[in-house]
């Protein structure tokens, strides 16, 4: 396979991750899991007003999905860094593992330089190699 391909696979493999990782914390943590009042109520609990549950929710599913579907990746990835920076925050005092009580601070650390990995990457092109020249023109 050439290097361009696989690089191409790896880049998608990030992507694809990345977006199920949030489309999960945001949905099925938050909002199945946790539901809104609680997660509200965790929000409010750290100083942070509702509505910032709210968007976290929000920015988390909706980016979570548009990195699934390659929609605005680089845009995407970046516009999440905040939250990923108020997950760091938020964890700072627990410790640098993550299955610290409380979690620590390293999975939201590796998650802001995944996004930065994603947001460096050149846009997405399809996965797999487009034909060659002739066996579009049909010479093949």
């Amino acid at each position: 396979m050439q290097d361009d391909v696989l690089s191409r696979w790896g880049a998608a493999v990030l992507r694809i991750t990345l977006g199920v990782m949030y489309l999960t914390h945001g949905l099925v943590l938050k909002v199945f899991m946790h539901g809104i009042a609680g997660t509200t109520a965790f929000f409010e609990s750290i100083g942070m007003p509702s509505y910032s549950a709210l968007a976290v929710i929000a920015a988390e599913t909706i980016g979570g999905v548009l990195l699934i579907l390659n929609v605005q990746t680089r845009l995407v990835a970046l516009a999440l860094l905040p939250v990923l920076a108020g997950a760091t925050w938020v964890h700072a005092g627990n410790g640098w593992v993550f299955s610290h009580e409380g979690g620590g601070w390293e999975y939201p650390v590796f998650l802001i330089a995944a996004s930065i990995a994603v947001a460096l990457q050149a846009p997405s092109r399809a996965v797999l190699p487009a034909r060659r020249q002739a066996q579009v023109s049909g010479a093949a």
